[in-house]
């Protein structure tokens, strides 16, 4: 099938289907004689793995891990599993700071008395040094992990 047809089928946008491409998590497709793409049944899998990944936010570092080990019939899931593990613990941290910014911002808003611009209680909290950083000592900064 071309790639009109791959990108219907697997809910996947054509343009995001040659960036796959171009960054190794699809692999080049055959061509036609006229140098259309043609795609096959298991690359159209492929592609609704790779968009379903994304659903859950894999990065493409992780589906790239997890497409090598799906391929290794000979291994356990333990590795697959440990990837999801991970990806739900740092899914869990983003659901945890994510509420931290909505309790801050509910209460920075709450805090608004609708007064005039000059006296805006949300552009002065917006000029403070975040909470955790009233606490730690100076130079201090949390690792994050590259997204």
């Amino acid at each position: 099938m071309k790639i009109s047809e791959a990108a219907e089928s697997s809910g996947c946008h054509l343009e995001t289907i040659r960036y796959y491409e171009r960054v190794g998590l699809m692999p080049k497709p055959h061509r036609t004689a006229s140098g259309y793409r043609e795609y096959r049944d298991e690359e159209v899998d492929r592609l609704r793995f790779i968009i379903r990944s994304r659903n859950l936010g894999f990065s493409l570092d992780e589906i790239r891990s997890l497409l090598r080990l799906e391929h290794n019939r000979t291994l356990s899931c333990a590795e697959i599993d440990a990837i999801a593990r991970e990806h739900l613990a740092d899914v869990r941290s983003k659901v945890r700071e994510l509420n931290r910014i909505a309790r801050e911002l509910d209460r920075t808003i709450n805090a608004c008395s609708g007064g005039a611009r000059g006296q805006c209680s949300i552009l002065a909290t917006l000029r403070e040094p975040p909470p955790a950083s009233r606490t730690k000592s100076p130079g201090a900064s949390r690792t994050r992990r590259p997204a």
